[in-house]
């Protein structure tokens, strides 16, 4: 399979999902652990969500593989991103600590080696190529990094994660102005709580992208699942959920817009 899906748009923007994929290569598959098998840290249903941008005139970029595979939101170096509990570039644990892999089934160097040369690289080219198409052509680019997960996962913190957990690396990824039209649309809403710079300040992606000096700005949302579907498997999606939460991340992908 292709690595990932991508789209040309018509604006200075790049939505990518890098974690909704759940194509599988066959020793992964093979190596599974029980509690791994259904995918539990898969961003769901975040393309289906995010379909809207397509009409809006947005460049959309999809990974096809699941994290289990390679985590395309983790440095090639594997270096850590947060000090607290969290996974690596090939997870060994799920987000809950599980296992990820049969006790002496998980894939060999070599093949992971081949992961990151044919799925995490050609990803990572994709958005450098595509960043620097929006940059030639408008003098700015706007990277935006698309993610969900459950909003209860005592490994990871505390309580219940709020609705909309905003990264910029700590202001470091996009422009003050970007981020602050960002905070008046949270700021001007109270139907989900909301959060800049809390537990997810934005992975490698935000992170590596996210070059204002260079006129590149890069914004990462990770978003509570419980606001669109069903957090345990078979992961239903809530269409009536989704549709009201669509509204919102698009007023938020506008301000982001409207302040270049």
């Amino acid at each position: 399979m292709e690595p990932f899906d991508f789209q040309s748009g018509t604006l200075p923007l790049l939505v990518s999902i890098p974690h909704a994929g759940t194509q599988l290569t066959p020793e992964v598959e093979d190596g599974l652990s029980d509690a791994a098998r259904p995918q539990p840290d898969t961003d769901w249903h975040i393309p289906q969500l995010y379909d809207f941008v397509r009409e809006m005139g947005a460049s959309i970029l999809v990974g096809h593989y699941s994290r289990m595979v390679v985590d395309l939101n983790r440095p090639a170096d594997d270096t850590p991103l947060y000090a607290s509990a969290t996974t690596g570039l090939f997870p060994s644990t799920l987000f809950d600590g599980t296992p990820t892999f049969v006790a002496g089934k998980a894939p060999t160097p070599e093949q992971r080696n081949g992961y990151l040369q044919h799925i995490w690289q050609p990803y990572h080219q994709q958005i450098q190529q595509e960043l620097d198409r929006l940059t030639a052509r408008y003098g700015y680019a706007l990277l935006f990094d698309a993610h969900s997960i459950a909003s209860h996962i005592p490994r990871l913190f505390d309580g219940k994660l709020p609705d909309l957990n905003i990264g910029t690396n700590g202001g470091e990824s996009c422009s003050r102005e970007a981020e602050a039209a960002i905070r008046t649309c949270c700021e001007t809403q109270d139907q989900y709580s909301w959060v800049i710079n809390g537990r997810f300040k934005g992975g490698y992606i935000t992170r590596a992208y996210g070059q204002p000096a260079l006129q590149q700005h890069a914004v990462q949302l990770e978003l509570a699942q419980c606001n669109y579907m069903e957090e345990q498997a078979p992961f239903a999606w809530h269409a009536e959920k989704a549709a009201t939460l669509q509204v919102q991340l698009k007023k938020l992908l506008e301000n982001y817009l409207a302040c270049f």
